[in-house]
């Protein structure tokens, strides 16, 4: 080889010009595996809003579209009624080869009010699964997101709210009482004991049930409506002021009751937002619910508890000041715990 000689160059070099051989250009060309000639890969199932987004418009993801919420809506609606029918008639089947006395009126469905309060909160405790799957089915974000903007529940930040809970339930009984005492109203009916006989058989169904139907409640009307309508809609108001409408809606009570359901289904909604999960309403409305079946299970008046119906006027100062208590408490946590109110 002679100095003036250029060096053969080594490695993969360019095609040459010119004629080629038969099927020389169909050969495959020599790129980087998976760069060309493969399938692109399925974007995910789930697929979460952008970082920074608030409680109520965690459905803002990108492939929101008008018919996701309507057709999910009308999904969590059925479930709702079609659970609670499904139930009820199971109740009846088993209440039937049990033995037991069933009056299927519109006060009461079954003879023992213990049973009955089972089928009760049975029937709103097993719509949450579905509530989760139309999420994760319709919107196609993670399910997580219905809980807060971390994607789960905040178990930690849960039992501080439900102890503020605790604590805002205590003042509000209270109050309550007092204003029986100022107007003179009678007393006796806020407290009485049937013997523990009566009322463990009923506590331990309140302790087993309430958090799932308390929680499932609030997955509907403060989770699910609250975020179908922020996914359009940039305030938070008409999602929290229809939903604790369709909460009013969905009790019994008349005159003061309908304001006093109205007033805490606003509240927990604003939580909602303010904190950036359902934490805090899942607690107290586990606490509310706990507390008030227990007294009416100590009394033996499960069955007046779940007949509903009209509900003093004093019962709006019990309630105003529980709720005072409770929204001053939790907000001040979430200030001192630095509690995240927008996706990570």
């Amino acid at each position: 080889m002679h100095d003036n000689q250029p060096p053969v160059p080594h490695g993969p070099q360019p095609p040459p010009h010119g004629p080629q051989p038969y099927g020389a250009q169909y050969a495959p060309a020599p790129y980087p595996q998976g760069q060309y000639g493969m399938l692109p890969p399925k974007p995910p199932w789930f697929v979460p809003a952008p970082s920074g987004t608030r409680y109520d418009h965690l459905a803002r993801n990108p492939l929101n579209a008008w018919w996701r919420q309507v057709v999910g809506t009308l999904v969590v609606a059925t479930a709702f009624f079609g659970m609670a029918l499904f139930v009820v008639l199971a109740g009846l089947v088993v209440a039937s080869v049990l033995g037991m006395p069933t009056t299927l009126s519109e006060q009461q469905l079954f003879g023992d009010p213990v049973f009955g309060l089972a089928v009760t909160l049975l029937s709103i405790a097993g719509v949450l699964p579905l509530v989760y799957g139309t999420v994760a089915l319709f919107q196609r974000r993670p399910p997580g997101t219905l809980s807060s903007v971390a994607g789960r529940i905040r178990w930690g930040w849960l039992a501080r709210c439900a102890g503020v809970g605790v604590v805002a339930m205590i003042l509000g009984q209270g109050a309550l009482y007092l204003a029986y005492v100022v107007t003179g109203e009678n007393t006796s009916e806020l407290l009485g004991w049937k013997g523990w006989a009566t009322f463990l058989p009923a506590f331990a169904v309140i302790l087993v049930l309430v958090p799932f139907q308390a929680a499932a409640e609030e997955y509907i009307f403060r989770g699910w409506l609250l975020q179908a309508f922020g996914a359009y809609v940039r305030s938070p108001w008409p999602g929290i002021v229809l939903g604790s409408a369709g909460f009013a809606a969905l009790h019994a009570y008349t005159d003061w009751g309908i304001l006093d359901v109205f007033s805490f289904g606003v509240l927990m909604g604003w939580l909602a937002v303010r904190t950036g999960g359902l934490e805090a309403a899942i607690a107290m409305h586990v606490v509310n619910n706990t507390v008030a079946f227990s007294i009416s299970a100590a009394a033996g008046e499960l069955d007046k508890a779940m007949q509903q119906g009209a509900v003093p006027w004093q019962s709006l100062v019990g309630t105003a000041v529980q709720l005072s208590v409770f929204a001053v408490g939790v907000l001040w946590l979430a200030r001192k715990r630095a509690i995240n109110t927008v996706s990570p």
